[in-house]
């Protein structure tokens, strides 16, 4: 995200959050969400500043150097929607290297700013399943399949 735009302070205060974030920063999602929130992502539903915390505790026990870079975003104090890349390591993918997530968010905020609904858009069956052995390659298989 270039340094010079311009983004509504709740829009500002989640990209901060999510490019930074960290075991120690989760203590402070209250901060970015409110306590009723809504999440939405392709494994997950939740409402509440609890559950979503703990997806975040999840991700990072089982997966190795995650971190998120926001690409873009386009919104207001009301709504807003980013772009980002969401990159990891997990030893059972590839060996280990370096992979790669891209996905937009859908957010909605409260009269204080923060997040009352976040939803996260990306497909898993390319940017996820498709890198797993059997089931990848069984995908690949499909798509050749359906391209026919």
């Amino acid at each position: 995200m270039p340094p010079h735009e311009p983004y509504a302070a709740p829009i500002a205060r989640v990209v901060s959050f999510y490019e930074t974030l960290s075991r120690e920063s989760l203590s402070r999602l209250g901060e970015v969400y409110a306590g009723n929130a809504q999440f939405k992502d392709p494994f997950n539903e939740v409402v509440g500043t609890g559950p979503i915390t703990a997806i975040f505790e999840a991700m990072f026990e089982q997966l190795q150097v995650p971190r998120f870079r926001v690409l873009d975003a386009v919104g207001d104090s009301r709504r807003a929607c980013l772009v980002w890349v969401f990159e990891f390591q997990n030893p059972r993918l590839d060996g280990g290297r370096p992979q790669q997530i891209r996905g937009a968010s859908w957010l909605e905020f409260d009269h204080e700013g923060r997040v009352t609904l976040h939803r996260d858009y990306w497909d898993a069956a390319e940017e996820l399943y498709q890198k797993l052995p059997v089931v990848g390659a069984l995908m690949r298989w499909l798509r050749r399949r359906i391209a026919h």
